[in-house]
């Protein structure tokens, strides 16, 4: 018997997770932030209208990258939304990612004897996971979960 909210029962389709997209309002911080302090590789440095998008990703992880985008450059928005956008940046409160480790309180240990913008040290949380959380210089919420 399906539940409430079960839809049609679908075949399996082989979909990842390839890019996910978040802001910067600084290319050369968020390059030194995304290279030099969490490590991952630049596999793509695009500029353009005096714009750049910066691609970026573990390199153990091919498949999966993080685009750094001008928000900007976001087609279909007002002049006004361009404005909380940035409001919301400057803030903290616009866009996020989950990342992980074997190694969170190491991983931390690095990050914090850094330049890292700390929001929170490794905790314990009451849903079952262990992670800390930062900032990078646009102003986006990092967490870093520990997995087994």
């Amino acid at each position: 018997m399906r539940g409430p909210r079960a839809g049609p029962r679908m075949a399996a389709m082989e979909i990842t997770i390839h890019a996910s997209f978040l802001p910067h309002n600084d290319p050369e911080a968020s390059l030194a932030f995304y290279r030099d302090t969490l490590g991952f590789e630049v596999r793509n440095d695009v500029g353009y209208g005096g714009m750049r998008w910066i691609t970026v990703g573990p390199a153990e992880q091919p498949g999966t990258s993080i685009v750094l985008y001008p928000p900007q450059a976001t087609p279909g928005i007002t002049d006004d939304e361009r404005r909380t956008i940035l409001e919301m940046m400057a803030k903290g409160t616009y866009a996020s990612i989950n990342l992980a480790t074997v190694d969170l309180d190491g991983t931390f240990g690095r990050l914090a004897a850094g330049d890292a913008d700390v929001v929170q040290e490794p905790t314990d949380q009451p849903y079952g996971i262990r992670d800390c959380a930062l900032r990078d210089p646009a102003g986006n919420l990092i967490r870093i979960q520990q997995i087994a």
